[in-house]
């Protein structure tokens, strides 16, 4: 009963540990790239248009487009991941019919890996074959590295990613609210911006399993570029 418990707890914890992750991941992701593209426009209208109201609305309209676009792809992304741990269940359930005797020897190997004998394989295997779902479980985290999905995660990720671009994308659009000019707008969004860009860059990169620094510098040059961009070919279209 002990050891049932203690396993339950254990699961729980992973879980836990796995959807917070997810969490972090959603809101880093969502918040780094709200910055980058509400801060090139922003920079871009700043060499074009003469007053703040007009890069403060832009602004807000393309953070509401973009928010619906991210939140969007990352519904999609949890829908597919989730169509594609059913699809590969299916299959795993399938060969349990079809190929009974390769399944058996390919879970032997997985355990062969972890150096038990043929004789603890065996009697591991005898134990396995008595559940068919616990089988085939096994077969979907241990042979093809698949935990199932959470049915709510598509939905939340969506949420998450979402509202953190919006928040990001506000984030460079402070400077122009609470100054006069869009060059003085410019010069503060640039700084927060940057800052910003380099802190959810690097967390961004932690996230997912990249190396954070390079991720934070990498994020902050596309920023820095993107914006460069946008401020330059609208000065350059301004002066024809």
């Amino acid at each position: 009963m002990q050891s049932t418990t203690s396993s339950h707890h254990h699961h729980h914890h992973t879980e836990e540990h796995f959807e917070q992750s997810a969490t972090v991941r959603d809101i880093v992701i969502g918040m780094a790239d709200g910055l980058t593209v509400p801060f090139a426009l922003a920079a871009g209208l700043s060499t074009a248009v003469s007053t703040n109201g007009i890069i403060v609305t832009a602004g807000f309209a393309e953070i509401v487009a973009g928010s619906i676009a991210m939140g969007l792809g990352g519904y999609l992304a949890g829908k597919t991941e989730i169509e594609h741990y059913d699809a590969e269940l299916k299959r795993e359930y399938s060969e349990l019919t079809t190929h009974y005797d390769t399944e058996r020897r390919e879970v032997k190997e997985i355990f062969a890996g972890y150096g038990l004998s043929p004789e603890s394989q065996e009697l591991i295997m005898c134990e396995m074959e008595k559940d068919h779902d616990k089988w085939v479980d096994f077969m979907m985290r241990f042979e093809l590295g698949l935990e199932k999905p959470d049915i709510n995660r598509a939905r939340m990720s969506a949420r998450n990613i979402g509202v953190a671009y919006i928040v990001g994308g506000t984030v460079p659009l402070m400077a122009y609210i609470f100054t006069e000019t869009p060059n003085e707008g410019l010069i503060y969004s640039s700084i927060i911006t940057v800052v910003c860009l380099m802190f959810f860059g690097y967390f961004k990169s932690k996230a997912t399993g990249q190396d954070p620094v390079k991720g934070g510098f990498r994020t902050t040059m596309i920023g820095v570029l993107a914006a460069a961009a946008a401020y330059f070919f609208a000065h350059l279209f301004t002066n024809l």
